[in-house]
């Protein structure tokens, strides 16, 4: 099986988490790159889209992944959080589908068992588990940018599975 470069997106306004892994499903893993975009809360809200949108296009160009991972929204209590989180996904979908790269969404839970093999994991289990996934001396911080590459290797472990079975799905369908 060929190694394959996953960009993972924990998306938010204030704090986008971005992390690239590459490696495929019984090899070790390599990190390639993690940070966290963050834009000011003060700022106009398209303004802070366009500065996320130019982040993640410029992260695209310079590490080309084959597949971006971005976190699948749920519904909180908090309106205004779901909804930055909702704009940040978005932009993060636009960016992948203008260079042509798939797309695939990944629940908190799913992330978290692929990870820790417990869909209700902590930050703090979920981030220790990133760093001995990838051999690093501790957790990335912030957060946010463990929770994108646990996204990132999310995907790699089960992104081709479910990449298949929706494409024999497909062919199931168009057979009938």
């Amino acid at each position: 099986m060929r190694s394959l470069r996953v960009l993972g997106v924990d998306p938010g306004l204030t704090r986008c988490g971005i992390g690239v892994v590459e490696g495929s499903v019984g090899r070790p893993l390599d990190l390639v790159d993690v940070g966290v975009v963050r834009t000011p809360a003060d700022l106009d809200l398209a303004k802070r889209l366009l500065r996320l949108e130019r982040a993640l296009d410029e992260i695209v160009v310079r590490l080309r992944p084959d597949v971006v991972a971005v976190e699948r929204v749920f519904s909180q209590h908090n309106v205004s959080t779901v909804m930055g989180t909702a704009q940040a996904s978005a932009i993060a979908m636009l960016v992948a589908a203008r260079h042509g790269i798939p797309v695939q969404l990944h629940t908190p839970s799913e992330v978290k068992a692929a990870v820790t093999g417990s869909g209700r994991a902590d930050k703090a289990q979920v981030g220790a588990m990133v760093a001995r996934l990838l051999r690093l001396d501790a957790p990335p911080k912030p957060a946010d940018a463990a929770d994108a590459l646990a996204l990132a290797i999310c995907h790699l472990w089960r992104g081709g599975a479910q990449t298949r079975l929706a494409a024999a799905v497909a062919a199931a369908g168009t057979a009938r």
